[in-house]
Order: C-alpha cells, then sequence, then structure tokens
C-alpha cells in the first residue's frame, strides 16, 4: 500500500455508501489521531483502538447516521496531499472548507489538528484531506 491515509478514508467512504455501521481499520498513529478529530467534530458516533493481529493493531469507528433519513454524518472526505504532490498551507493561508462549515485535517509541528486550532495558533503544515 502507497498511500495509507488514502487507503484511511476510502475505507469510510465505502462504509458510508454502502450504510454499513462499522469500518476496520489498519491502525497507525496518524490514522488514530484522525479518528479523534472525526470524534470529536461529530462525523463518526464511536471509535476503539484494539490490539490484534497486526503489531500497530486496528481501529474501529462506528458510523454515524440521521435516525430518521439515514443520510451519513460525511458527506464528503477528500484526499489533498498525495504522496506525489504535497500541500502545505502557511500560517496565514490556511484553506477554508465550504467558508468554515467543514474542517481540513493539517499535520503541523504541534500535532494532526484541525484547520480552525491550527489558525489559532498560528502554525501551518500539510493540508491531508478535507472533510464535511
Amino acid at each position: 500500500m502507497t498511500d495509507p491515509i488514502s487507503d484511511f478514508l476510502t475505507r469510510i467512504r465505502n462504509a458510508s455508501s454502502a450504510k454499513h455501521r462499522i469500518v476496520d481499520i489498519p491502525a497507525s498513529n496518524l490514522k488514530k489521531e484522525m479518528t479523534k478529530i472525526l470524534f470529536e467534530k461529530g462525523y463518526i458516533l464511536n471509535y476503539k483502538f484494539v490490539e490484534g493481529e497486526n503489531p500497530q493493531g486496528s481501529i474501529k469507528i462506528a458510523l454515524k447516521y440521521h435516525p430518521v433519513s439515514k443520510v451519513p454524518a460525511i458527506k464528503s472526505l477528500t484526499r489533498i496531499s498525495k504522496p506525489g504532490l504535497r500541500k502545505y498551507a502557511q500560517a496565514d493561508s490556511l484553506p477554508r472548507v465550504i467558508n468554515g462549515l467543514g474542517i481540513a485535517i493539517i499535520s503541523t509541528s504541534k500535532g494532526v489538528i484541525t484547520d480552525k486550532e491550527a489558525r489559532r495558533e498560528k502554525v501551518g503544515g500539510e493540508v491531508l484531506c478535507y472533510i464535511y
């Protein structure tokens, strides 16, 4: 696998479009931090880090849907910085997703944080993905 972040986003996207309740993803430290952000911002229902067959373990994510219409909470997951073309943003030119309604996950020197937190702390970094 050449791009584990794209695999992470694609597994969530596919499970959401197939209306699965739980998706199982191989873990890494970066994926764990991204999962925590998704939970804090209300895009997923719950998550659990499972130690198991591979050394890093796995992540079980419970996807969130509207109770009546069964519409997924995540409308779009878009990978921005790819292995062939990295995208970086400075603190003063951080992206705004749908004019602030969505979030951008950014890998900075202070850890993996959202675009709003990066603006508050005045740090830039690699723009990993957009979520709304």
